[in-house]
């Protein structure tokens, strides 16, 4: 069964904040991550942030070879969540919805 409502919602929310924001953005997004990465409390975050989109390109990753599925199938949503970071994973909970672990059979 899947259960998208939250990351749905999620999704719509953060997806039209994040398009107002760059619409109103006085500069380009590669200019705002040299910004960003020019201090050190900053760089922090970014790095942070990077590193649990990197955790949720792995879960991704694994998530789509476990339900059989090729590598190219979860190729769009490494590449959207390298520039946009929540995005991607929020995108691939929608579209493959909630993965319920297989239980084991009584014996």
């Amino acid at each position: 069964m899947k259960n998208i409502t939250l990351p749905l919602v999620v999704l719509i929310a953060f997806a039209a904040y994040t398009v107002f924001s760059m619409s109103q953005a006085e500069q380009s997004l590669v200019q705002f991550g040299i910004q960003l990465m020019s201090s050190l409390d900053t760089a922090q975050v970014v790095v942070d942030l990077y590193i649990l989109a990197a955790l949720a390109c792995v879960w991704m990753y694994h998530d789509n070879k476990s339900s059989g599925k090729s590598f190219a199938a979860v190729i769009p949503y490494l590449l959207i969540t390298a520039i946009f970071v929540s995005i991607g994973p929020l995108l691939y909970l929608v579209v493959k919805g909630f993965a319920r672990p297989s239980r084991p059979a009584k014996p």
